[in-house]
């Protein structure tokens, strides 16, 4: 079997920075086996898995390990795909996945994703969050899928050397650690999740749909230019729209190709 492969870097616009994720189009989804196993040979945070339905696309992610709900760098990358190789004139389309339906407008070299929020809740630090982190966070919050601490500084932020082993036995998914921005950005953040496979995700999409509406409560207003300091690096303008999260975009493409399973 035979699929077309495509990598690009997101939140980014230049090549070698942002977040780096493959997009292979498919005419109908294999095995959940195989689907993995492509994303453990890509080796990439995610592998997207783009199938045409009707007028628009079916659409799941993998990471190295494990397939997940939402992820925001590959749908990005995916809406770069869909808009800018396979039909050129269109500036919309619809991703209908495990989050429900995901739309993304093109507006111009940038894409805006319609994601759902997720808001968190104050919650005692876990065991070993510190000890893990090696500072003592400012306040500890959590949803579903992720904890969320914040620190005192961006430099805080920029400076961590986490222990990788202690944030993989948390009971969550993965760890956001945030702080305000000093002077460009609104706030920081970094994203670990060692469970999923991903030490540390260069740029999360996901992870902000739990840190704008977080700093939308804190900050007093919805939208806000927002950093992922990773090595790679990566900026999202984010907006809060009631229940739903608006995050903007660039992305570039590295390579195209040709794969076989």
């Amino acid at each position: 079997m035979r699929g077309r492969i495509f990598q690009l870097d997101s939140f980014t616009t230049r090549r070698f920075a942002g977040n780096p994720a493959a997009v292979v189009l498919l005419e109908s989804f294999p095995e959940e086996s195989v689907m993995q196993a492509i994303a453990a040979e890509n080796n990439l945070a995610e592998t997207a898995f783009l199938v045409p339905v009707e007028s628009n696309y079916r659409l799941r992610w993998f990471t190295p390990v494990t397939e997940v709900p939402l992820c925001g760098h590959a749908t990005l990358a995916s809406a770069a795909v869909v808009m800018e190789r396979l039909e050129l004139k269109r500036t919309q389309t619809i991703f209908h996945s495990a989050s429900g339906p995901l739309t993304v407008t093109r507006t111009g070299t940038t894409y805006v994703m319609d994601f759902p929020a997720r808001p968190c809740e104050p919650v005692a630090a876990p065991p070993d969050l510190t000890a893990a982190l090696g500072v003592v966070p400012v306040e500890v919050f959590a949803n579903a899928f992720n904890y969320l601490t914040r620190l005192d500084s961006e430099r805080s932020v920029r400076a961590l050397t986490p222990d990788m082993s202690l944030i993989s036995n948390l009971d969550r998914a993965g760890l956001i650690v945030t702080a305000p921005g000093d002077e460009e950005y609104d706030f920081v953040s970094r994203y670990f999740a060692p469970k999923k496979g991903i030490p540390e995700d260069p740029v999360t999409g996901a992870a902000h749909c739990m840190l704008t509406p977080y700093w939308a409560e804190l900050m007093r207003k919805t939208e806000f230019r927002a950093y992922q300091a990773s090595r790679r690096g990566g900026e999202i303008i984010c907006r809060l729209n009631g229940d739903r999260v608006e995050l903007k975009g660039a992305c570039v493409f590295y390579l195209e190709g040709e794969m076989e399973y």
